[in-house]
């Protein structure tokens, strides 16, 4: 697939190296985030020297990865997204209605926006089952193939249905949209019937026309101009209940929540709830000194970008992008000036930048003020929002592991054990021989102690009490009372240095890493023989490196779990 400039004319006032950079953002989003270089020359038919700079500001703001000759998305490219979906208000604020028709209903409750002919998912409220039922945050469907299309092509006029119609004809196995398993036959044909009954029931049925087996329900939520601004929908499976099932028992339970959804959007002013929540989002968990003096910066705003932009630098991309951030803060509408003062641009250049986006669909105005569309979200989210904690951690281990030439990894806490859910090892006649999967009493290990040191104080307190501290190493630390001592000093410290306690001769230190409230999720060690360098050594040069990569990883993860639920393991 090839990926034009754009589908029309730019406006004169268009800034060429934005539209250009967004291409290559969609383009690497439509590969699944990763892409080689010579094949984004063939596919945005830019020129190769175009291409690399576009790239190397793209890798400077933390949005991609260069790796060989592949270019890669990296979780910081879904602050984009984020701005939308903050703006938006709607996980924030309809979320947790979400969440508790989810758990009374023992099913996956389901937030999705319109998105010109399709439907785009922006929350999921899923079950623990064998078949878990979602789509992942930000993946866009036809309308035609779920239970909100219907409802929102109520609104739509002869110009939408004209696109709808020649999109169909152009792409009838809805190819382009890759979030679309191939459901259905037919549905198409019966969708101007099904948006019909949606407008006289106030509410719609996807009876498997998504997936065979899958089954859903959704009612619109409006806001004060009666706007549908979002449908909210219960999913479920054939194994658990039919469609007609779904028919009769879920419309009355899906309306109350929608009601209840549709009073919070008329009690809170939008620019109102969206800052306060930015606030909210921008304050530092609760982290020890020594690790909150080491978090860095989600990314580099213009004015930092000015600082050092280097010859081949593209600040008009990074300010571009800077204006979609903008809104995450600002709110669900912004003015021109609101856009100026909140990324520090002129108002000239936050216009020319506003003009770019809203040509290219990412932004939409209603007179003076400008929002963010769905559409932001196919600039790699849905993608990003399916990494684990382990394959955002991953390239950061490597980092780390070719920094200080020693075995890095990470590992969580199972049961009593730590597992290791990521490793780079390193290449010596002598190292570390430990696999992904493998587990070790967490006394014994400095992962260990950093994950124990994190537990609440009763949980620490009943391990404690519980586990049996046998000696695997003549330094093993077999005392329940001096294992209280050093968890205590691991917990103030920051982090936890081994020396012969798990295995003769090996050393190992770790540092915890935490996700957005502050608890400590998971760590980050480096390992190696006692031999390879002295303890003043390790603290000295080990230690910082291993704390900026756990500061890189929490960012990162951070970022990706603003919205997301991103697995620790």
């Amino acid at each position: 697939m090839t990926y034009p400039i754009s589908g029309s004319p730019a406006p004169p006032e268009a800034v060429t190296p934005l539209v250009r950079g967004l291409a290559v953002l969609r383009a690497l989003s439509e590969a699944d985030g990763r892409q080689r270089v010579a094949d984004l020359v063939r596919g945005t038919g830019l020129a190769r020297a175009t291409v690399d700079r576009l790239l190397g500001t793209l890798a400077f703001l933390g949005y991609v990865r260069l790796q060989g000759g592949d270019a890669i998305l990296t979780p910081r490219l879904m602050e984009l997204g984020n701005g939308y979906l903050a703006s938006s208000r709607i996980p924030d604020l309809l979320g947790p209605l979400a969440d508790d028709l989810a758990d009374d209903l023992d099913e996956s409750v389901s937030l999705a926006v319109p998105d010109r002919d399709g439907v785009r998912f922006v929350y999921q409220a899923t079950r623990r089952r064998a078949m878990p039922l979602a789509f992942r945050i930000g993946d866009l469907v036809p309308a035609e193939m779920g239970a909100p299309g219907p409802l929102f092509a109520i609104d739509w006029g002869d110009e939408d249905w004209a696109g709808w119609r020649s999109r169909r004809e152009a792409d009838p196995g809805d190819v382009a949209l890759r979030a679309a398993p191939g459901g259905g036959s037919g549905s198409a044909a019966s969708f101007e019937q099904r948006t019909a009954a949606a407008r006289r029931d106030g509410w719609s049925l996807d009876d498997q026309l998504i997936e065979p087996g899958l089954v859903a329900v959704a009612v619109p939520v409006y806001d004060m101009a009666r706007r549908c601004v979002c449908a909210v929908g219960v999913v479920s499976h054939t194994g658990r209940h039919s469609a007609a099932f779904l028919r009769e028992a879920m419309p009355p339970r899906l309306r109350r929540t929608a009601a209840a959804m549709e009073k919070l959007l008329h009690a809170e002013p939008a620019g109102a709830a969206t800052s306060a929540r930015a606030d909210e989002a921008e304050r530092e968990p609760s982290m020890p000194r020594t690790d909150q003096a080491k978090r860095e910066p989600s990314m580099p705003r213009t004015d930092q970008a000015k600082r050092e932009p280097g010859p081949e630098f593209v600040e008009s991309l990074a300010r571009g992008l800077t204006v979609i951030t903008a809104f995450e803060r600002g709110g669900a509408e912004m003015s021109l000036a609101a856009v100026a003062e909140a990324t520090g641009l002129a108002r000239a250049t936050a216009r020319r930048s506003l003009i770019t986006l809203t040509h290219l669909g990412y932004v939409t105005s209603e007179g003076r003020l400008f929002r963010l569309t769905p559409r932001v979200l196919d600039l790699g989210f849905a993608h990003l929002s399916g990494l684990t904690l382990p394959e955002i951690t991953q390239p950061h281990l490597a980092s780390l592991a070719e920094q200080v030439h020693d075995s890095a990894s990470m590992a969580i806490l199972a049961g009593d054990d730590i597992q290791y859910v990521a490793r780079v090892p390193t290449v010596r006649i002598m190292s570390v021989n430990i696999t992904l999967g493998t587990r070790f009493p967490a006394y014994a290990t400095s992962m260990g102690r950093v994950l124990l040191a994190g537990l609440p104080d009763a949980e620490r307190a009943a391990y404690l009490e519980r586990v049996t501290l046998k000696p695997l190493a003549p330094h093993t630390i077999t005392s329940p009372a001096r294992l209280g001592e050093v968890l205590d000093r691991a917990d103030r410290d920051g982090f936890a240095l081994v020396e012969d306690e798990l295995e003769e001769g090996l050393r190992s230190i770790s540092v915890p890493v935490r996700d957005r409230t502050g608890t400590v999720v998971s760590a980050v060690n480096v390992s190696m023989h006692v031999r390879r360098r002295t303890m003043e050594q390790t603290l000295d040069t080990v230690l910082p490196a291993l704390r900026a990569a756990a500061a890189r990883i929490e960012s990162d993860f951070w970022v990706a779990g603003r919205y997301a639920a991103i697995p620790v393991a």
